[in-house]
């Protein structure tokens, strides 16, 4: 029993220690719940090898030292290296930029729609005295005119592509510092971990296609918790079939096309490619906020959000990406709305998009 107002020597002086359990590196550390924007979460037994290691791979990636103050994602990195964690319960632009001044925060690490939240907040540039030297950005596409803009007015690094799942600890690429950046790539594989790009058969597909990334490493799961039909689905021979298409440079650096369960039959066009072309038609007055091409079912559409007090309509929207892209790309229905549904990590849960009764969204 603890005695209310007892100090601290003395609350502990009346229990004893829990013992220290032995633990072998392949032994379950975690189970890690996907995010379910594509289905049922489903749980990610991660080794306490695979957390260790990603760890120090991505401390050393970015150089975290104990002088670094880490604000977001990064708990297991900011321990290793000795930094400070800053946190908030729940995301709040304007809480966050006072965390961000408060704690004198360095790193950040962070979603895109977080960067987007940050960068179009109404008082942003009140808050002069931040000192953070370098933002990593992950979970999802980071518009380049986001990442321009926020590296501009904050004036901090962002380096893209921290990209990697619940099942691969999380981290398998991204962006190096002491490397040249590539807007909209995701980098090359970190250490330690290899990328293959496969066909739907399990082979490499030609140098230069499109094919689904396939991860094997020190940071690969052991396999989904009493799920053995699902997690033979995506492992084979150590390597795990990640759902994400992608292209390859010829430097090393992949290139996320989509999702292959987003890849919309009709002329085989990625969801990603309809998205960009609404994110294209807002550069000229930066009028939009958030856009998405909803769920192959619901072939050839996209709703996008606007900034409070835009007026561009749905048919301008239309028209614009219409003779920017190939007829067969262009998205043939676009609604504008006020919200768009996420996941706990902030992306767009694109199956849960309702369409309206009127899909002309007018």
């Amino acid at each position: 029993m603890i005695t209310v107002g007892a100090g601290f020597d003395d609350t502990v002086a009346g229990h004893s220690p829990t013992p220290l359990v032995d633990r072998d590196d392949e032994d379950t550390a975690v189970v890690l719940y996907t995010s379910g924007t594509t289905g049922a979460p489903k749980g990610a037994e991660l080794r306490h090898a695979n957390m260790i290691r990603n760890a120090g791979v991505r401390a050393r990636g970015i150089g975290l030292t104990a002088d670094d103050v880490v604000f977001g994602a990064g708990m297991n990195a900011a321990i290793l290296a000795g930094a400070t964690l800053t946190l908030l319960a729940r995301f709040e632009p304007a809480a966050a930029l006072r965390l961000l001044e408060r704690d004198r925060v360095t790193v950040i690490g962070a979603v895109p729609t977080m960067y987007v939240a940050l960068l179009q907040h109404p008082d942003r540039a009140g808050f002069d005295n931040l000192v953070v030297r370098l933002c990593l950005s992950g979970g999802a596409s980071l518009p380049v005119e986001v990442l321009t803009g926020f590296e501009s007015a904050f004036g901090a690094v962002i380096l893209e592509g921290a990209y990697g799942l619940s099942e691969t600890s999380p981290v398998a690429s991204f962006n190096h510092a002491d490397r040249p950046r590539k807007p909209g790539s995701i980098g090359p594989p970190v250490e330690g971990v290899q990328f293959r790009l496969v066909d739907a058969d399990f082979e490499d597909v030609p140098e230069g296609e499109v094919g689904e990334i396939a991860i094997k490493g020190h940071n690969v799961m052991k396999g989904y918790l009493n799920k053995p039909e699902a997690t033979a689905q995506v492992l084979r021979d150590g390597w795990f079939r990640t759902g994400d298409l992608a292209r390859r440079d010829e430097d090393g650096y992949y290139f996320i096309v989509d999702r292959v369960e987003d890849l919309i039959i009709r002329g085989g066009v990625p969801a990603r490619d309809r998205g960009g072309a609404l994110r294209a038609s807002r550069g000229r007055d930066r009028r939009g906020r958030r856009c998405a091409a909803p769920h192959p079912r619901r072939r050839g559409r996209g709703c996008v959000i606007l900034k409070p007090g835009a007026t561009v309509t749905a048919d301008e929207i239309r028209e614009f990406a219409r003779e920017r892209v190939a007829a067969y790309k262009y998205p043939r229905i676009v609604w504008i709305t006020e919200s768009l549904p996420t996941g706990a990590t902030g992306k767009i849960l694109k199956r849960e998009i309702e369409i309206p009764t009127d899909e002309n969204g007018r």
